[in-house]
């Protein structure tokens, strides 16, 4: 896990100063080490955190001759048998990277070489006789990969706040990006916060030619996507026995490292069912790293308390009560756009202690997505009984009188849903936009320079017509594992952890295994209203049953406790202020209203009110 930055300017020779500025602005995304490469019109730096091959695997690394150099952030778990492969055809090797395996891998396929990683990966290669800059983003979109060009220059870089070490580059916010982050409280692809910065999509390369024009040529190509084809031959148990094998063999690849490795673990199926596999497949007990609450009703330290017995590991706990008002600049530092996903912050703090004894962890990321594990799937679907019903008459039914319920009344939310096409029911249970709120929050200044209908669903909209003859689940599936997945789940992962510097690992998001789950049919995911059927199935006899059924809770954290005690004068204070009210972004009427609001009425709006927060600390590190 590393930090890579680069530049190509076809108009002077790229600054190492500048190179330098990028690099070590991610100081802690690769703290063992820091590399450059300056060839000509290309300026290429890395950060690193050492994990394989700890003396022979710096960056940028080179191939034999130094004409293609890489700058790699990830790891390629089946490195060794490309390796062997690429001997066979006459490659030479100078190290026992995974990075070199690259390397060779782009000068034997080209671009095609993506298709045989198997990892999680953002890299770029400068091949020096193409005057070729080749970058890829790995197929689910674990590591982050950001961009800026203005027809001269391109620059690249693991984190944001990298390219804006160049004083060119404007910090112009983006009203778009702006209007999305409310509504989804992150914000989604291709955009980010800054105009002109944008962010590769997984499963996405990008080529930046010189040739012999004036200007960069970029192209971006998608490699890879999900081809979900339900295949009805086998049964249900050659499903269980099939899954069990290619998880256990997930895991087990994802066990090569020379450093201290462990498992984060909740108490939930995701995380037991990685730390039950390890404990399979390692001969020392598993280090396991758990976080908790004093609020019961977010606390799941019992349950992972009796799966680390049942597989007798090395056990870490810690109770969290954190100081919001302390850690929320940091993570506005950390993130560099807004971010409002607050279970950021418990896994800000169970890395910060998981790094006190390991290097390296896995953890239970995607299952969800892979699986069908969230509730809100058997919701969306038992709404769907009722679209038989022509649209103008479930308006009549059900929205008319929805409208009518004051806020905060049972039942409001669940008659508009009913009033909605199955494609905006489920946006609006995945979002907070809904068109009042922004239409009053947002400042007539900024809704006009927005300049189209709020809230903007086209992101999600776009999955979920691109599997336009699959089933309802399946649909709704694509479009979190292609959305909310990569853009929430992952890079809120990704930031927390490596602001500890920490390198995270996610064998149900090994590709292999979203492949094969994309082949079961939806039944098996979602049976009978019960979530995750096959994956429980394949783990019954080796999890607890009491594990394996109970509730889902999901990494939530109690900030409606938190904002009826310490932080309602505080985010009075901050969102109110002065410096605030100047920027001219918001309605300060609106806010005043959502913060009455959720102290005197029933409505819990604080994750509303959390997302202001981000913002208004993010505007005050950034702009």
């Amino acid at each position: 896990m590393c930090g890579i930055a680069g530049i190509i300017d076809i108009t002077s020779t790229p600054e190492r100063g500048l190179i330098e500025r990028m690099n070590r602005i991610m100081h802690h995304r690769g703290p063992d080490g820091e590399g450059y490469c300056l060839d000509g019109p290309v300026a290429l730096g890395h950060r690193r955190l050492s994990i394989i091959d700890l003396s022979g695997g710096k960056q940028p690394l080179s191939n034999e001759d130094g004409t293609v150099w890489i700058t790699f952030n990830g790891e390629v778990y089946n490195f060794q048998e490309l390796r062997d492969e690429l001997i066979e055809k006459g490659h030479r090797f100078a190290t026992r990277s995974d990075t070199e395996t690259i390397v060779h891998a782009w000068e034997e396929y080209g671009e095609a070489c993506v298709e045989k990683f198997r990892g999680m990966f953002a890299f770029a290669v400068w091949d020096q006789r193409r005057q070729q800059l080749f970058a890829a983003r790995d197929r689910l979109g674990k590591k982050p990969f950001y961009y800026w060009c203005d027809g001269k220059r391109f620059l690249f870089a693991s984190e944001i706040k990298a390219i804006l070490q160049d004083e060119r580059v404007q910090r112009e916010l983006d009203p778009a990006a702006l209007a999305d982050y409310l509504t989804y409280h992150y914000i989604p692809f291709p955009r980010t916060i800054f105009k002109g910065i944008r962010k590769l999509e997984p499963g996405h390369w990008i080529s930046v030619g010189m040739g012999e024009s004036t200007r960069l040529s970029v192209t971006t190509q998608k490699y890879w996507d999900i081809t979900y084809a339900p295949d009805a031959s086998l049964t249900e148990a050659q499903w269980v026995e099939a899954l069990r094998e290619k998880l256990r063999e997930a895991v087990r690849i994802r066990l090569i490292s020379e450093v201290p490795l462990g498992a984060f673990l909740s108490g939930g199926i995701d995380s037991s069912t990685v730390v039950a596999l390890m404990s399979q497949v390692q001969n020392a007990p598993v280090k396991t790293f758990s976080i908790g609450f004093k609020e019961e009703d977010f606390s799941e330290l019992v349950y992972a308390r009796q799966v680390a017995e049942r597989f007798g590991c090395e056990h870490h706990e810690f109770v969290v009560e954190p100081d919001a008002i302390e850690i929320l600049p940091k993570l506005a530092w950390e993130f560099d756009e807004p971010f409002a996903d607050s279970s950021a912050i418990p896994t800000y703090y169970v890395s910060k202690l998981a790094r006190e004894h390991v290097t390296v962890i896995l953890s239970g990321d995607g299952g969800d997505e892979t699986f069908a594990g969230y509730r809100r799937y058997g919701w969306a679907q038992d709404m769907c009984r009722h679209d038989w019903l022509p649209a103008p008459l479930k308006k009549t039914l059900f929205g008319f009188p929805g409208r009518l319920l004051p806020d905060g009344v049972k039942g409001k939310g669940a008659l508009l849903h009913l009033s909605k096409d199955p494609f905006e029911r489920y946006a609006g249970l995945n979002t907070f936009g809904e068109p009042p709120y922004l239409d009053r929050l947002l400042s007539v200044e900024v809704r006009a320079a927005i300049g189209r209908e709020l809230p903007d669903f086209s992101v999600m909209k776009r999955f979920y017509d691109a599997q336009a003859s699959a089933d309802y689940l399946t649909r709704i599936q694509y479009v979190d594992t292609k959305v909310y997945l990569a853009e929430d789940i992952l890079t809120k992962v990704d930031r927390a952890s490596m602001l500890c510097s920490l390198e995270t690992r996610a064998p149900l998001l090994d590709h292999e295994v979203v492949e094969l789950a994309a082949h079961m049919p939806p039944g098996l995911k979602l049976h009978n209203g019960e979530t995750k059927y096959i994956l429980k199935k394949a783990m019954e006899g080796i999890l607890p049953q009491e594990i394996l059924y109970r509730r889902k809770m999901g990494f939530g954290v109690p900030l409606v406790h938190w904002f009826k005690k310490d932080l309602t004068e505080y985010a009075h204070d901050l969102l109110l202020s002065r410096e605030a009210r100047e920027r001219g972004l918001f309605n300060p009427t609106e806010v005043t209203a959502l913060l009455s609001s959720h102290a005197k009425s029933g409505r819990d709006l604080s994750a509303r009110i959390w997302a202001l927060l981000f913002f208004e600390q993010w505007c005050r590190n950034w702009l």
